[in-house]
């Protein structure tokens, strides 16, 4: 069996190399956009460290126990951090305690795993936390971090690692992933565009459906919004962050796709060929590109990448969504939404 990793061939051959050559960094950090493969790598990793009945050096059998423990983030010498939900904090307690955890020779295995997930959530006192573990590491431990991307760190924690960045896969080869995985072939195409050639979010909407409909009517709002007056712009995004304490994770499910919707929308403006995100949504992405044209769409595009930058730090969600919203062309000639079934 091997590690199964589709699309990173040359991140499994780096890591089994520092394996097979006795020269394992302390800390790892891999970057890449939710659902690229990260976790699944660092796992990995993780059992060909420490499996006791390898095939071969950096090949782990992934059947014992310990490998199955730590395919489950259950074994007593992993220790997995991560803050309590997408789109929220990772706080200093959290990495304090990791401190402490670290401090103590491993159990069972040869290395004391921490798993960090989504690092880049992490404050700026939880980030300082770890970077004096990493300018300390403690011997027999080995820290796997995961991350959108290494300049959402502080500098000087993603100079005390091996950075791995990972990159999407090109869509037919992603197809190819989701079809070995039981997705039907036609779906697999399609989820491999709309995924953006990330094998694991593909896996994710294959398996809950309910997701892909919530993708559908946010689209479908948002081209009812572009032939809407302002005041109706406005009652959605009061409705949009109704919801006290959530409104930071339902944007971060909203804004992502508008932005993948706009950048469709730039394609088809720009007659450029590429392929689309959204491909059940085509003719009325080529007929909102017809009415706004290029630069329009640019902007659009540019302005909904800076609102996503803002929103970690800007306490004002409301007023965020107002802005992307007022900031989108009103579209002369409405465009209604018939998506595929």
């Amino acid at each position: 069996m091997t590690w199964e990793i589709s699309g990173h061939d040359w991140a499994v051959d780096l890591l089994k190399g520092h394996i097979q050559r006795g020269e394992v960094r302390h800390a790892y950090l891999f970057s890449g956009a939710a659902g690229i493969g990260k976790r699944t790598l660092a796992l990995r990793f993780a059992q060909a460290l420490n499996c006791p009945t390898p095939l071969a050096p950096g090949e782990p059998c992934r059947t014992c126990r310990v490998c199955r423990q730590i395919e489950q983030m259950s074994h007593v010498d992993l220790s997995v951090v991560q803050s309590e939900g997408e789109g929220m904090v990772l706080k200093v307690d959290q990495a304090r305690e990791l401190q402490q955890t670290l401090a103590l020779l491993p159990r069972e295995l040869p290395y004391r795993v921490a798993l960090l997930l989504r690092f880049h959530e992490a404050n700026a006192s939880a980030q300082n936390a770890l970077l004096k573990t990493l300018e300390e590491p403690p011997a027999r431990a080995i820290l796997l971090i995961t991350a959108t991307s290494p300049e959402e760190l502080l500098p000087t924690i993603v100079s005390r690692c091996e950075v791995l960045r990972l990159r999407p896969l090109a869509p037919e080869a992603c197809a190819q992933v989701l079809i070995k995985r039981g997705v039907p072939a036609e779906e697999a195409q399609w989820l491999a565009h709309l995924s953006g050639g990330r094998p694991g979010y593909a896996l994710n909407l294959h398996a809950q459906p309910d997701l892909l409909e919530a993708r559908r009517r946010t689209l479908e709002d948002l081209l009812h919004l572009l032939g809407a007056p302002r005041r109706e712009r406005f009652a959605y995004a009061e409705r949009l962050t109704a919801s006290r304490g959530k409104e930071r994770e339902r944007l971060l499910q909203t804004l992502p796709l508008w932005l993948s919707f706009w950048r469709d929308v730039m394609i088809c403006a720009s007659g450029s060929g590429l392929s689309l995100t959204h491909l059940d949504f085509a003719e009325q992405i080529q007929r909102v590109a017809e009415q706004v044209g290029l630069a329009r769409a640019a902007f659009v595009t540019r302005r909904l990448e800076e609102h996503l930058q803002r929103l970690e730090s800007n306490p004002n969600m409301r007023l965020l969504v107002e802005m992307s919203l007022l900031e989108m062309p009103r579209l002369a000639e409405e465009v209604s939404a018939a998506p595929r079934e």
